[in-house]
């Protein structure tokens, strides 16, 4: 008989030498130029701990209700338990959705989200952030990130019109970021007074989004990056930076140093320490984005994987499960890297995609832009051929592709941006048959152009070719997609032999039919003239009866 895990909130004592020693270390740095000592370890625990005492009740309300629920329903808090989950038809067959970042980080618009932490690193690699920081808003530690919060004013956002959208670029799932590492909450929370409802917009972003997605018919996913707001900003720390006052340690959090180190077998460990408190706060903020906005989809960043973390993220998992089974509500939570069991959730791969068609449904999400998440000014962006590419080969291999956009602080999104949405728009439309409900074939495609497997690899597969070629199914049928378009005018598809019987074969963009000659090394197809628009084709094989049999039991190489 299990009994529900609790986390006291307590301090390990160990942990706490060990981070009073580093800080003592970085105040000798720092007060060689600065004289400045920072604070212990103990003291920013406490500080932290103190910040977030009025919002205490609110809290054990919250965990009382997780852990009620997480013992309570088809679900159990332990990782064998939870294999018995399985991925929701609606997400396998939604294959698109869009990801927002959009926060006070977008104010800067300076090289993406990831500004607030590297605004606090004064040399190396990103000392040019701290100088656009101080040049273009002043000096430290009277300014800092925190100061860019009444510049988050949000003034032309219109949820209805994202909405309408991303509907048009053809998703069917949206993925706002409720908080991302900076520790500003895009939401209504009664956790913290560092929301979008109480400063900067004074609007439930994530409320209004809500209901304007589902209004659309599309289904609505939410993202927590707070696992990682641990040690985000623990430059803050090692000089007189507003980090360090205890006035906004509810913002900055616990900025505790991130710390790894190789074991024994060589491969680095991560040691950097995470509270008793810090992982009872990070449960209840993420079970309280559940209770209050219900979503179909729940992300998590790459830390929910540290180790301090796995019993808490198996209690989440527990409850969220649990709690939308007393609806009826199908959801799916992802993981990256090795952060939950195999089977307890969905795997997905920042940046990154799949060498071959994985069994069990996954996600690859990467941005519009190649450098960052958030808006940046003077950002590139990819192509609309790239990213329909980027689909085709992702669907293929049982994949779903969420596509990520960053708003500008005022709430308009890039027109760039907006013109990449709705080109991929007009081709989903067009081509959406091919993509939307479909499974693999028994082969994801073929074609000379290797994809680079793996995270963050999204930049280094070559340019695809017109012999390059992917296969989806749905009611017995197959769709060939063709990834660019052949200077000759004809296709040879090598995986289609003659014992396939093909009846014929259509081009979706423009219902043409397509004369077709069957022969010993494949199928030949003699195609039209070249249709306009995105330059990705996609052809519907229809099969004889016996052949369409066929297909159907043996195409679809996809489990739940």
């Amino acid at each position: 008989m299990k009994t529900a895990h609790t986390f006291p909130w307590r301090r390990n004592t160990i942990w706490m030498v060990m981070l009073a020693a580093w800080h003592g270390m970085s105040a000798m740095a720092a007060g060689a130029t600065h004289n400045v000592t920072p604070p212990d370890a103990a003291t920013i625990e406490q500080q932290w701990v103190a910040a977030n005492h009025p919002y205490d009740a609110a809290r054990q309300a919250i965990l009382a209700q997780t852990q009620k629920t997480a013992w309570q329903g088809p679900m159990q808090p332990d990782w064998q338990s939870l294999t018995g989950h399985t991925t929701p038809e609606w997400y396998r067959d939604a294959k698109f959705g869009i990801f927002i970042h959009w926060g006070v980080y977008s104010v800067a618009a300076y090289k993406g989200e990831w500004y607030p932490r590297h605004i606090y690193e004064r040399t190396g690699e990103y000392a040019n952030y701290y100088q656009h920081q101080i040049t273009t808003y002043g000096p430290m530690p009277q300014m800092g990130y925190k100061d860019l919060i009444p510049r988050f004013k949000a003034e032309h956002f219109d949820p209805n019109a994202w909405a309408a959208l991303f509907r048009e670029a053809g998703a069917r799932y949206v993925v706002p970021v409720a908080e991302h590492h900076d520790g500003f909450a895009m939401y209504d929370s009664k956790l913290s007074d560092w929301t979008a409802v109480k400063m900067g917009p004074h609007r439930d972003v994530i409320g209004a989004l809500a209901k304007a997605i589902r209004a659309q018919g599309m289904k609505l996913g939410l993202s927590s990056h707070r696992a990682e707001h641990d040690w985000f900003y623990e430059f803050g720390r090692s000089f007189n930076s507003d980090v360090n006052d205890p006035r906004y340690a509810a913002l900055y959090g616990p900025a505790h140093p991130g710390i790894s180190a190789k074991g024994e077998d060589g491969q680095e460990v991560d040691w950097t320490f995470v509270s008793d408190a810090y992982l009872n706060d990070w449960l209840a903020r993420s079970s309280e984005i559940v209770q209050d906005y219900h979503p179909d989809f729940m992300y998590f960043d790459w830390w929910v994987g540290q180790p301090r973390f796995h019993q808490a993220l198996a209690e989440f998992a527990a409850f969220y499960y649990n709690q939308a089974a007393t609806r009826g509500q199908g959801v799916v939570l992802s993981y990256k890297n090795n952060s939950m069991r195999p089977g307890t959730g969905m795997l997905t791969i920042e940046r990154g995609q799949a060498a071959d068609i994985r069994e069990q449904p996954w996600q690859t999400e990467t941005s519009i832009s190649p450098d960052s998440w958030g808006y940046a000014e003077g950002d590139t962006y990819k192509s609309p051929d790239e990213l329909v590419q980027l689909l085709a080969d992702v669907v293929s291999k049982n994949g779903n592709l969420l596509l990520n956009i960053g708003p500008k602080a005022d709430g308009t999104i890039p027109e760039q941006a907006q013109n990449i949405l709705r080109a991929i728009g007009q081709w989903t439309h067009a081509n959406g048959e091919a993509i939307y409900g479909t499974r693999p074939w028994h082969r994801f495609g073929e074609g000379p152009t290797q994809v680079a497997a793996g995270t963050m690899q999204d930049t280094k597969t070559k340019p695809y070719t017109a012999d390059d070629f992917r296969f989806t199914t749905k009611d017995g049928r197959l769709y060939i997609i063709q990834m660019a378009w052949p200077s000759s005018g004809h296709a040879w598809i090598h995986s289609i032999t003659p014992s396939m019987k093909v009846k014929s074969v259509t081009m979706l963009a423009n219902g043409a039919a397509i004369p077709v000659d069957q022969r010993v090394d494949g199928l030949h197809l003699t195609l039209p003239a070249q249709p306009t628009g995105v330059h990705v084709y996609v052809y519907r094989v229809d099969m004889q009866q016996d052949a369409s049999e066929t297909l159907r039991k043996g195409g679809d190489a996809s489990k739940s």
